[in-house]
């Protein structure tokens, strides 16, 4: 794949040093600190990609006190019982925002399972496996970064699983 801009976050010269193809869009960045959960879907909506392929990256704690890695679609909630489950934990929260930068490396809106300041053990939603290629953040507020879903999870030595909250039938 061709980069359509070039971006060259460290999540997309990991991906080049591994030899993983992937393409780079940039997008607007909406205005104001406050990124919503609405915020991936908005995103996703505005440059016309299928929201259940575009991944946010989530950040919990176990019981245990270990780091855990979450990647959902931008729509979907995480469930954390779920969660902890594909972890092997008796239970996992969401980091506090104020530990985000310090645990991972980056800031909320541009977190990315790619490169950070440490490996954790991640875990995709079991959809990601079903498409061609998949979005995730680059790093970057205003930069996605498109990949196949099994390289990067072989790359983050990743595992999949259900991880979302059920929809309820209307």
């Amino acid at each position: 794949m061709a980069k359509q801009k070039e971006e060259k976050t460290n999540v997309v010269r990991i991906l080049e040093q591994r030899k993983i193809p992937c393409t780079v869009h940039a997008y607007d960045a909406m205005e104001g600190p406050d990124h919503t959960r609405e915020y991936g879907l908005h995103v996703a909506l505005e440059r016309g990609e299928d929201p259940g392929r575009v991944f946010k990256t989530l950040v919990s704690r176990g019981a245990s006190g270990g780091i855990y890695v979450f990647d959902i679609p931008v729509a979907e909630t995480l469930d954390l019982k779920k969660a902890a489950r594909a972890v092997g934990e008796k239970s996992v929260e969401m980091l506090p925002l104020a530990q985000i930068n310090a645990v991972t490396g980056y800031v909320r809106g541009g977190c990315s399972p790619v490169g950070m300041k440490k490996r954790y053990p991640t875990v995709f939603h079991e959809t990601a496996l079903g498409y061609e290629t998949i979005f995730l953040s680059a790093g970057k507020i205003g930069v996605q970064v498109e990949v196949e879903p099994h390289a990067l999870l072989a790359l983050l030595e990743a595992g999949s699983a259900d991880l979302v909250v059920e929809q309820a039938e209307p």
